[in-house]
């Protein structure tokens, strides 16, 4: 008798909460209506800078001051500015070579190839001076390197990933020729045709390695190797290591 009635009670109590919390909820959602909107449009110019907000410029003082900081460190110096541009440009050259050498990180071999996603590649490398921000606008996300073990029968579908965009970031290793509708012509890794029966590796990113930005094959990999370093860390140890840094067009991806 005592059991029911106990029952009885939090099935009571648990039909009011019920009720009490979703009419809660509603009256909230009551309250709360859009009634009307408006907007404008800002063009955002240097214009802006002649007449700065003083009250915005004592916001922001502690926050920039401390981004500076972060920011402002000399890593090198670089011998040519460089930029992104398909097939094939100075920046996605380095960076692509860059993420080779930071496969190695773990005590792994070099890998065969290295590839980095144009997209991922956000701002230009300055001529001269390389600061830990030009690093950081570079590769602002936090893309992770790891390296691929693949078939070559499944590498020769990622060079066609690859030709079917138009070309992406690859390692000096590679030599590729596409044509202009982003058909897979000829390719060759270390100066050899590609062996569908071997085993590859290619050093990347994670974002990549999960079949983003069209790189479908990556996802047939046999083995993952988490090197555990940001993109943009393997990229600043580098530029630390090597003090100078360059980059040349060879004619990596070419469009016939």
């Amino acid at each position: 008798m005592i059991n029911n009635i106990v029952m009885r009670c939090i099935i009571f109590l648990l039909i009011f909460y019920f009720f009490t919390f979703s009419s809660f909820h509603l009256l909230m959602a009551q309250d709360y209506k859009v009634h009307s909107f408006a907007w404008e449009r800002v063009e955002v110019t240097s214009r802006l800078d002649e007449a700065p907000s003083a009250e915005a410029a004592k916001t922001v003082a502690p926050y920039k001051a401390s981004v500076d900081s972060m920011m402002a460190p000399v890593l090198g110096l670089s011998r040519v500015a460089m930029s992104v541009k398909r097939p094939e440009s100075l920046l996605s050259n380095w960076a692509a070579d860059v993420m080779v050498e930071g496969g190695t990180a773990t005590g792994l071999e070099p890998a065969d190839m290295g590839l980095i996603n144009m997209g991922g590649l956000r701002n230009n490398m300055p001529e001269g001076i390389v600061r830990r921000g030009d690093i950081m606008l570079i590769s602002p996300f936090e893309n992770r390197v790891v390296v691929l073990e693949m078939r070559g029968a499944d590498l020769l579908e990622l060079m066609r990933n690859i030709a079917a965009v138009k070309g992406e970031g690859v390692s000096s290793s590679v030599r590729m020729e596409i044509s202009e509708n982003g058909e897979l012509l000829s390719c060759t890794i270390g100066g050899k045709e590609i062996d569908p029966q071997r085993i590859y590796t290619v050093a990347t990113i994670d974002y990549l390695a999960e079949g983003n930005d069209k790189m479908t094959a990556l996802k047939k990999a046999v083995k993952r190797h988490e090197i555990g370093l940001l993109a943009r860390e393997v990229m600043m140890e580098y530029v630390l290591k090597h003090r100078v840094i360059d980059s040349k067009m060879e004619g990596r991806i070419v469009v016939k």
